[in-house]
């Protein structure tokens, strides 16, 4: 993986982690775990995008 490659790597991992936080938090029996994980995964999701959106500037060249 090259070094352009490594935020999006990163941004991908991060997505499916807050993808299982999420199913967890569906699968969860009590409502204070449930709103834990589902909080956890919206700030993973969220960094990713950051994360991603940085990779992608990396890449992105204007004519």
């Amino acid at each position: 993986m090259s070094v352009a490659d490594e935020p999006r790597g990163r941004a991908q991992q991060m997505r499916e982690k807050a993808k299982q936080l999420s199913d967890a938090a569906e699968r969860a029996s009590d409502p204070q775990d449930r709103q834990r994980l589902q909080e956890k995964a919206r700030r993973l999701q969220d960094q990713s995008m950051q994360e991603g959106s940085a990779g992608g500037q990396d890449q992105y060249f204007p004519e």
